[in-house]
């Protein structure tokens, strides 16, 4: 989770959604319970872990560019609950910029949905941002 990007923001717009935010570094796990508590989000938890470590099925994976995407999809692919009760299909979701076509192509699977974060922000900065979604089954 970092410093609570972007799972303090989406927590605020889906109050109806709970989040387990996770970091490995204790101090950054700190801040975000103290955003959170600040801000009285009764829908954010917290674990200060490696996701790797986290016995718990989600409907989606939210990340941005913790590492390669493919390293990324083999830590998390088990964690995503096989019940669906969204519109999107439950999967990962994984925010990264720049040029993804490497990290794509060695993807372990081929099912994967880009979204350029343009199509709703228009300043310079997302120009090159994208939303990678893989659907897990």
């Amino acid at each position: 989770t970092g410093g609570g990007f972007p799972g303090i923001p989406l927590a605020i717009l889906s109050p109806e959604t709970d989040f387990l935010l996770v970091d490995s570094i204790g101090k950054k796990i700190k801040v975000v319970d103290a955003v959170a508590e600040a801000l009285q989000l009764k829908n954010v938890r917290t674990a200060h872990s490696r996701v790797e470590e986290i016995p718990e099925a989600f409907d989606f994976i939210v990340s941005r560019a913790v590492t390669d995407l493919p390293t990324f999809y083999q830590w998390v692919r088990k964690k995503v609950s096989r019940t669906s009760r969204n519109e999107l299909a439950n999967g990962i979701l994984y925010l990264k910029g720049g040029d993804l076509s490497e990290e794509l192509r060695t993807l372990p699977v081929k099912a994967f949905y880009e979204y350029p974060i343009s199509c709703w922000f228009s300043e310079e900065f997302f120009k090159e941002k994208k939303i990678i979604h893989i659907p897990v089954k």
